[in-house]
C-alpha cells in the first residue's frame, strides 16, 4: 500500500483491547462467517461505506515482523482510528435489570442516592489529598532545588566561574525530569501530558485504555511533581484533574481491579453509565482543588470535559468540589502554608473596561492559534521520529537542560535591577551583579514556582519589572511552553498559558503607564496582566464561562466578571478563526472517533442509509453456542453489538428484529455455560444475576479464556433474558443530524437502522458518524485505520 499510515497511541499497549476481551468493531468490509446469520439487505445502497486501511498489509514476512520499531512513522490526518472502542452510556434494560428495578423499594432508591453523595464526598476528599501531596512536594523540591542553585550562583558571582552554576542548574533539572519521563514513557504512556484531552475522550464515550487505571495515578502524580520540580514550562492543574478522574473511577467501584481487591460496597456503580457521572465529579473537584474554585470546576466539567449532563449531578460535583476545596485548604493550613496560589484581593485596583484590554485580548488570541498551530506541527514531528521511550526519555532531558541554559543566559545578561524592599514576597531574590539592596527581577520569574510568578505579576507594585525584562521573558517563555507541551511527562499547560499572557498584558500596562502624563494610576499593570492571562489562556484551550469563574474565584474580586468574559469570548473567537483548540487538536492527532455535540453543518443531504455500516451480523433469540464461540473467536469481525432477530413460525417471512446483545453480555453467558440444555436438566448452578456481570465488569475475559468442549458447542442459548428487547432504531431515511442528534444526546454505542417493515437492514456506531467532519472544502470522510 502505497501511503500507510500508523500512528503512536496514548496507552501504547497493542494488547490492552485482547484484555479486555473486546475487539475493533470491524462492520464495514469484513469477511463475514459462515455460522453468522445474514440479515437481507444486500440491495442496500453502499453511498458512503467505509474503507479500511490494514496497518499490517506492509509486513510481508516473519523477518520484517521482528526488525522492531521503524525509525520514521508517517502521520495522516485523513484517518480515524479503529483501536478506540466506545463505552455502554445506554443501560441495558433486559429483563434481568427490570427485575431489580421493580424489587428495589423506594427506601433503596433513597440508600441509593446517599450513596452518591458519599461516593461525591470521598472523591472530593482524596483528590484534595493528592492535591495537597502533590503541592507540598512541589514545594519542597523546588525550594532545595532554587536554594542550592541559589547558593551556588552568590558563591561564584564575585569570583568567576558561573558556568559551575549553569552545569548544576542544568544536571539537576535533567535529573528530575529524567525520573519523571522514564516512568511515563517506560511504565504508563498514557499518565503523559495533562490528561485533559483523555478524560474529555472518556466523558464523551470513548474507551481510552488504561486512563483511570491506579498504575496512571501513581505514574501521575510522580511525574508531574518531578516535572515541575525539573524547571520544565509546565503545570500541576491538567493532571490534577486527570487524578480526580482516576479516583472517581477507582473509589465508585468499591473495588481495585490492579490490587484484586473488592470491597463489596457500590456494586450498583459497577456500569459505564454511573462511572460516567462520577468521573466527572473527580474532573470537577480536581480543577477545584488547583485553584481553589469549587464552581469553576462545575463549570470546566459542564463545558470542556463531560459531554452528558443532569440537574441532580451539577449538585454532585458542587458538592465533590467543595469538599476537594475544604480539604486541601485545610491541610496546607496545618502544614503552614497560603493555599490561594492566586488569591490576594485587594491589591489591583480594577478600573473600567477599555479598547486596550479589548485590543490585548485579539492579540492574544492570535498567539493562541499561533501556539496551537506551532505545537501541532510539532507533535507531528514527534510521532514520526520521536516514538521510542529512550528518545522520548532523551527530548524530555533535553528541553529540561534548554530551558535551565536559556533561564540563566537571560539571568546573566539582564540588567534589570529593582529595590529589594520593592519586591512583595519573593522566596528567592538573587542579587547577582546588582548593587546592595538590589535584586534581579528576571532572576525573580525564573527562580519561582509559576503560580508565585503569576501571583507576582498580578499584585505587584508598578516599577516591580522592567519592560525589556517581561518582554525577552515572554517571548522566550512563549517558545519553550510550547515546546514542553507533548513532551513523555505529566504536565499540564494552565499555569505557563497564564504565565505568558499576565507577562504581555503587564508589559502592555506599562506601556500604557509610561504614556500618562497625570499622576493618577489609570492603567493599573495588574489589571492588565490579569486580563492579559485570561486572554491567553482563552486562546490556547478556547475556554470562556468556566475560565471566567476561575479567575474570579482564585483572584477573590467579582468586580472584573463581565470584562473577562468579553475577553475570553474575543479570544475565542479570533482564535477559532485560525486553529482549533488545543485539546481537540490532541484528540484530532490521535484519530479518536470524537462525537462532538452538533453534526457537522452540511451533512443534512446524508441519510442513516448512507452513514450505517451493513451487512450486520446478527443472532437468533435462541443460537447455536458454537455459532456465538466461533463468531467471537473470529478477529477479522470483532464485533460488539449484535442484533438479536427471530423469524416466524414457518420461516418464509424475513427475521425481524426483537432486540440487542453485547459481546460482554455474551462473554458472561459462555462463562457460566447458560445453556438451554443445562437448564432443563437442572445442572445448572444458580440462575444468572446482574451481580454476575458487574463482577466482571469493566474487564471481561477475553473470548479465548473461555473453554467450550465440543459436546456443548451443540447445545442452545436462549438470549431472551439478556438481550435489551428494546434497542434504539431509526428508519433508513432518517438524516445524518437527526440520527447525529440521538446518538449523542442518549450516549448511545449503537444504533439499528429498520425498514418499514422492523427488519434489520444496518447499524450506526460511533466510527460511522465521527468519520464525517466540515473541512476546508466542505464536507469530508475520513478513512478508517487499524492502527
Amino acid at each position: 500500500m502505497a501511503n500507510i499510515t500508523k500512528k503512536v497511541s496514548w496507552s501504547s499497549r497493542a494488547d490492552d483491547s485482547n484484555a479486555t476481551g473486546e475487539g475493533t468493531p470491524l462492520l464495514n468490509g469484513s469477511e463475514q462467517l459462515g455460522y453468522s446469520r445474514q440479515v437481507s439487505g444486500g440491495s442496500i445502497s453502499q453511498i458512503g461505506r467505509v474503507s479500511t486501511v490494514n496497518m499490517d498489509e506492509e509486513i510481508t514476512s516473519e523477518e520484517d515482523s521482528l526488525k522492531g520499531r521503524p525509525k520514521e512513522i508517517t502521520h495522516n490526518e485523513k484517518l480515524l482510528s479503529l483501536k478506540y472502542e466506545s463505552l455502554d452510556y445506554d443501560n441495558s434494560e433486559n429483563q434481568l435489570f427490570l427485575e431489580e428495578e421493580r424489587r428495589m423499594s423506594y427506601l433503596g432508591f433513597r440508600c441509593l442516592e446517599i450513596s452518591r453523595w458519599v461516593v461525591c464526598g470521598l472523591i472530593g476528599f482524596l483528590t484534595g489529598l493528592i492535591a495537597c501531596f502533590i503541592d507540598i512536594m512541589v514545594e519542597q523540591l523546588t525550594g532545595l532545588k532554587y536554594y542550592v542553585v541559589k547558593e551556588n550562583i552568590e558563591k561564584f558571582t564575585a569570583g568567576g566561574g558561573l558556568s559551575i552554576s549553569l552545569i548544576l542548574w542544568a544536571v539537576l533539572n535533567s535529573a528530575f525530569v529524567m525520573v519523571g519521563a522514564i516512568i511515563v514513557a517506560f511504565f504508563e504512556p498514557i499518565a503523559g501530558g495533562s490528561g485533559i484531552p483523555q478524560i474529555k475522550c472518556y466523558l464523551n464515550g470513548v474507551k481510552i485504555p488504561r486512563v483511570v487505571r491506579l498504575k496512571t495515578l501513581l505514574v501521575k502524580v510522580a511525574g508531574v511533581i518531578c516535572s515541575v520540580a525539573g524547571g520544565l514550562v509546565v503545570g500541576k492543574e491538567g493532571p490534577m484533574i486527570h487524578s480526580g478522574a482516576v479516583v472517581a473511577a477507582g473509589v465508585s467501584q468499591g473495588r481495585s481491579t490492579s490490587l484484586k481487591r473488592d470491597f463489596k460496597i457500590f456494586e450498583y456503580f459497577r456500569r459505564d453509565t454511573e462511572k460516567r457521572d462520577f468521573v466527572s465529579a473527580g474532573a470537577a473537584a480536581g480543577v477545584s482543588a488547583a485553584f481553589g474554585a469549587p464552581v469553576g470546576g462545575v463549570l470546566f466539567s459542564l463545558e470542556e470535559a463531560a459531554s452528558y449532563w443532569n440537574q441532580m449531578l451539577t449538585w454532585r460535583i458542587f458538592f465533590a468540589s467543595m469538599i476537594s476545596t475544604f480539604t486541601l485548604n485545610f491541610f496546607l493550613s496545618v502544614y503552614n502554608k497560603n493555599p490561594g496560589e492566586l488569591s490576594n484581593p485587594g491589591l489591583i485596583n480594577f478600573g473600567s473596561f477599555d479598547r486596550n484590554v479589548r485590543s490585548l485580548c485579539s492579540f492574544c488570541g492570535l498567539l493562541g492559534a499561533l501556539f496551537n498551530a506551532l505545537n501541532y506541527w510539532l507533535t507531528i514531528f514527534r510521532i514520526r521520529y520521536i516514538h521510542r521511550p529512550c528518545l522520548q526519555v532523551m527530548e524530555a532531558m533535553l528541553v529540561a537542560a534548554v530551558t535551565a541554559t536559556v533561564s540563566f543566559i537571560m539571568i546573566y545578561f539582564s540588567n534589570a535591577c529593582q529595590p529589594l524592599d520593592v519586591v512583595q514576597g519573593e522566596d528567592y531574590p538573587l542579587q547577582l551583579y546588582c548593587d546592595d539592596g538590589e535584586y534581579n527581577s528576571m532572576a525573580t520569574t525564573f527562580f519561582n514556582r509559576p503560580e508565585k510568578s503569576v501571583q507576582n505579576l498580578f499584585h505587584n507594585p508598578p516599577g516591580s519589572y522592567h519592560p525589556l525584562t517581561l518582554g525577552v521573558f515572554t517571548i522566550t517563555y512563549f517558545f519553550l511552553a510550547c515546546w514542553t507541551y507533548g513532551l513523555a511527562v505529566s504536565a499540564g499547560v494552565f499555569i505557563p498559558s497564564l504565565l505568558i499572557g499576565a507577562a504581555w498584558g503587564r508589559l502592555i500596562g506599562i506601556m500604557l503607564l509610561g504614556v500618562t502624563t497625570t499622576k493618577v494610576i489609570w492603567a493599573d499593570p495588574g489589571k492588565y496582566a490579569l486580563i492579559g492571562a485570561a486572554a491567553q489562556l482563552g486562546g490556547i484551550v478556547r475556554m470562556t464561562l468556566s475560565l471566567t469563574v476561575i479567575l474570579i474565584e482564585a483572584t477573590g474580586n467579582v468586580t472584573y466578571g463581565l470584562p473577562l468574559m468579553l475577553v475570553l469570548m474575543t479570544a475565542k473567537i479570533v482564535g477559532d478563526y485560525f486553529e482549533e483548540g488545543l485539546y481537540d487538536i490532541h484528540i484530532k492527532l490521535q484519530s479518536v472517533p470524537f462525537v462532538h455535540s452538533e453534526a457537522p453543518p452540511t451533512s443534512h443531504w446524508l441519510t442513516a442509509r448512507e452513514v450505517m455500516s451493513s451487512p450486520v451480523t446478527s443472532f437468533n433469540r435462541v443460537e447455536r453456542v458454537g455459532t456465538i464461540v466461533d463468531l467471537l473467536s473470529n478477529t477479522s469481525t470483532n464485533h460488539n453489538g449484535f442484533p438479536v432477530v427471530v423469524s416466524n413460525a414457518n420461516g418464509e417471512e424475513p427475521a425481524k428484529l426483537c432486540g440487542l446483545i453485547l459481546r460482554s453480555q455474551l462473554i458472561v453467558l459462555l462463562k457460566h455455560k447458560v445453556f438451554v440444555e443445562l437448564a432443563r436438566s437442572k445442572l445448572t448452578r444458580r440462575k444468572l444475576q446482574l451481580k454476575d456481570f458487574r463482577d466482571a465488569y469493566p474487564r471481561f475475559p477475553p473470548i479465548q479464556s473461555i473453554h467450550v468442549s465440543q459436546d456443548e458447542r451443540e447445545c442452545m442459548m436462549d438470549l431472551t433474558e439478556f438481550m435489551n428487547p428494546t434497542p434504539y432504531t431509526v428508519p433508513q431515511e432518517t438524516s445524518l443530524p437527526r440520527v447525529y442528534k440521538l446518538f449523542r444526546a442518549l450516549g448511545l454505542r449503537h444504533l439499528v437502522v429498520v425498514d418499514d417493515s422492523n427488519r434489520v437492514v444496518g447499524l450506526v456506531t460511533r466510527k460511522d458518524l465521527a468519520r464525517y467532519h466540515l473541512g476546508k472544502h466542505g464536507l469530508e470522510e475520513l478513512q478508517l485505520a487499524q492502527t
